[in-house]
């Protein structure tokens, strides 16, 4: 078709910003025209200087056009770590200039004559977008990014949707599990890549949370300074993310400078503002240790309940929120010392004094925002009772400073300091990091967690943004899961039990299906569980049998009856209700992920295969297409449709499993234009592929979990549990080292304290059941499975099994 080369006058106006009467265009596959004003000299083509003016002409159309997705794919290579995805960034427009510029069959851009012209623009747009590795003095590596970031980061655009996308920052200190992973990162990456289908200008950030008690101690605990111990664990956590495939624009860290800058900056226009107050607070200090202990420095026995583990900050028994000052019997964790109580000034976030303010706030965002209903039910009960000041300084070394002259030796707690993160990150991804999040107009902040996070963004991070009176971006939509268990316990590192990010991908199954079984699980509404039967199950039934089964069968016919290029479709009125059952399936798929509503859209998408088996299986394409003409055509006509059904599921499936999504377009040979045609305006089931489209080579996309393979993995993760829960409640057998500890009168203490917290967790089970007002039958089976547990621990304990006879009930 030539390089479609335009003479645009000023009366036709195509290109409305030209000035000059004639210029010679190219026109994109955008609708945007790119022009040069010596580009006339293509009309010398019989002149000696012709081949020459051509390449000029090839090189500006380089610079202009491939330049762009040359740099995209350069910051995938080098900042997201996704090599492998180079050459599909670069392959559509470099086979579009092709199409454009080539005259009979000769190759401009891809062919072997014209690699040194690749090679020289590419110097080019080297030196002109250096990039610079960011190091902060003797402190680790902090990130790398090209200049300048504008190419980079983008910013927020009028007449577009701008969303900034957060995830609760991980804490550095040990290595997320599976729950860590759906209730966070997971989540915000799979609606991020949906928003880029939308076509909506998307920032997603997250970073490792690194100051503060718990990384203090686990630097103790492996002989390390506290920042070595940052940098091992954020390195565990960005390769556990990359292996996940979570997208993020930019995973950064704590410990920058930013960090301190921006901290400091918003406590001192809180203090300015006089949001700020000083109280004296009683507190436990080590005189061995020669500190103050900061709330997990200490532990003892809970005031409420007699356990004998507490921490000072909580009881992981009853669930009480503990002073340290009020633990019996404290203990140091360093040097096991007991700690005497002393006096220590410390300043407080005055939530009273903004919670007007807030309440004003939280009324507009929670009526026109996303916020889930857990997110506003955790808001409501710390705001019914009103607000307390909120301590934000602690007696620790490793922390952002207090700038305050009289509060030097003091840090800021961590959860004042650890969600002013989000703006530290982005302020060292890009200078502009202020049009994101300065920007409440312009911006719509999403922030995903679990719930135990709600309340710090929902109540202290806000007041410290309302209180800085600086046009801070405030959360829209706070998007918070339930828990995701493992089988029918929790997970815990301490005993092995449960997958953790680093084990996953030892397990030999593919990320993909790790995120689509994730994300079908995903505890939206109320608590899930992972199970490695339900796993499976999932795997071979949806996966296998009904989404690749679909995918395949319609790839196949088109190369096993039509010579690999899609038939004509002839709609009948049987099409014509498989077309409306997609549609609407779509519909039902965006209105679900516009609202965060992942695992519930998650559905739709597996419907759509449904449809399309069941359509094959009653069409019978390789019966009918050894009949005659009409039947020939009607098989082309399903076989057809379904592939291009098909192509719409590879775009559906893309923010759940972008690999086997991207491998679906490959062996459809898919155009790039697919992805967001179905997606984006008014969201309708588009045929993409149309007839005479040649497809690639398809094959199987996903492979069965068999039993033995799947018992082994559940064995492998198990750990040392106490219970058998999924079998019986009755008790495993003891480990060696407790079952030598000493009887007395029958009371074994190490088996009643095993018992104790297995009780505690049925105890939750059954609350939240009756919560969600499960089926009677379901909950009956957990009471019962509680009160054996009760009855065994009450013989640990020497105490008799029956519960006493309560008053006014009858035996």
């Amino acid at each position: 078709s030539g390089l479609n080369i335009n003479s645009i006058s000023r009366v036709e106006r195509v290109v409305p910003f030209l000035s000059r009467p004639t210029l010679p265009a190219l026109l994109l596959p955008s609708g945007l025209h790119l022009f040069s004003s010596n580009a006339i000299c293509r009309s010398v083509h019989h002149s000696p200087a012709w081949s020459f003016m051509n390449l000029i002409l090839i090189h500006f159309c380089f610079v202009l056009f491939v330049q762009p997705a040359l740099l995209q794919a350069l910051h995938m290579a080098v900042l997201q770590g996704k090599g492998s995805e180079v050459s599909k960034v670069l392959q559509g427009p470099l086979n579009y200039l092709d199409q454009s510029l080539s005259k009979g069959n000769t190759p401009y851009l891809t062919g072997v004559q014209y690699l040194h012209l690749f090679l020289v623009a590419t110097a080019l747009a080297f030196f002109q977008y250096p990039f610079s590795c960011h190091q902060r003095g003797d402190r680790s590596y902090e990130g790398f990014r090209f200049e300048p970031r504008s190419v980079f980061s983008s910013l927020p655009q009028e007449g577009k949707r701008n969303l900034l996308v957060t995830s609760a920052l991980p804490y550095v200190n040990n290595v997320p599990h599976l729950g860590n992973i759906i209730g966070c990162v997971l989540s915000a990456d799979v609606f991020s890549r949906y928003g880029r289908l939308r076509g909506w200008n998307m920032l997603f950030v997250c970073g490792t949370d690194e100051y503060g008690t718990a990384t203090e101690n686990k630097a103790r605990e492996e002989g390390l300074t506290p920042q070595q111990i940052c940098d091992k664990y954020h390195a565990i956590h960005s390769s556990i993310y990359k292996w996940f495939q979570i997208d993020f624009d930019f995973f950064g860290r704590t410990t920058t400078e930013k960090q301190t800058e921006i901290a400091q900056n918003i406590f001192w226009r809180l203090h300015k503002h006089d949001f700020l107050v000083e109280d004296t607070v009683e507190q436990l200090r080590c005189e061995s240790c020669q500190r103050f202990l900061a709330d997990r420095f200490v532990e003892g026995t809970c005031p409420h309940c007699s356990y004998p583990e507490a921490r000072g900050d909580q009881c992981d028994k009853c669930g009480r929120l503990i002073n340290a000052v009020e633990l019996r019997e404290p203990q140091c964790k360093v040097c096991r010392q007991t700690p005497v109580i002393r006096s220590s000034k410390h300043l407080f976030l005055d939530l009273p004094k903004l919670e007007a303010q807030l309440e004003q706030w939280l009324d507009k965002s929670t009526s026109t925002g996303d916020w889930t209903a857990n997110a506003k039910q955790i808001t409501r009960s710390w705001l019914r009772d009103g607000l307390k000041p909120r301590c934000i300084t602690r007696d620790l070394k490793w922390g952002t400073p207090v700038p305050h002259p009289d509060f030097k030796e003091k840090v800021f707690y961590v959860w004042f300091d650890a969600p002013i993160g989000y703006l530290s990150i982005t302020a060292n991804y890009t200078d502009k990091w202020e049009k994101w999040w300065k920007n409440p107009h312009q911006v719509e902040l999403y922030n995903f967690m679990a719930k135990d996070n709600v309340p710090f963004h929902s109540v202290v991070f806000p007041c410290s943004l309302l209180g800085a009176q600086d046009n801070y971006t405030l959360v829209n939509h706070l998007v918070a899961t339930e828990y995701l268990n493992y089988e029918d316990t929790k997970f815990s590192k301490s005993r092995g039990v449960g997958v953790f990010g680093d084990m996953a991908k030892d397990t030999g199954i593919p990320s993909d299906v790790w995120r689509f079984y994730l994300l079908y699980v995903r505890p939206e509404g109320q608590d899930s569980a992972f199970s490695w039967a339900d796993m499976a199950t999932k795997n071979n039934s949806e996966l296998l049998n009904n989404l690749g089964n679909f995918i395949n069968r319609a790839g196949m016919f088109v190369t096993k009856f039509f010579e690999g290029c899609v038939p004509a479709i002839e709609l009948q009125q049987e099409d014509k209700k498989l077309l409306a059952l997609v549609g609407w399936e779509l519909q039902q798929y965006i209105q679900l992920m516009d609202k965060v509503k992942i695992r519930d859209a998650l559905k739709h998408i597996l419907n759509i295969s449904r449809h399309g088996n069941q359509y094959i299986q009653v069409n019978e394409p390789w019966k009918k297409i050894k009949g005659g003409d009409t039947e020939r055509q009607r098989a082309g006509t399903v076989t057809g449709l379904s592939v291009n059904i098909a192509c719409l599921l590879s775009v559906m499936l893309f923010p759940y499993m972008p690999t086997v999504s991207q491998t679906i377009r490959d062996q459809l040979n898919a155009p790039q234009s697919c992805i967001n045609a179905m997606l984006q305006g008014t969201g309708t089931f588009v045929c993409a592929l149309s007839a005479g489209h040649r497809v690639g080579t398809v094959s199987p996309l996903f492979q069965k979990l068999e039993v033995d393979q799947i018992e082994a993995l559940k064995k492998k993760f198990g750990g040392q549990q106490v219970f058998d829960t999924a079998a019986s409640t009755q008790p495993a057998a003891v480990p060696a080292p407790l079952a030598e500890v000493a009887m007395v009168n029958g009371v074994d203490p190490e088996k009643a304290k095993q018992l104790t917290l297995a009780v505690t967790e049925q105890g939750e089970k059954v609350r939240a059941l009756k919560a969600q007002k499960a089926e009677k039958a379901v909950i009956t089976a957990e009471v019962t499975k509680l009160l054996d547990l009760k009855k065994q621990l009450a013989l640990a304990e020497g105490k008799s099994p029956e519960p006493a006879p309560q008053k006014g009930k009858k035996k």
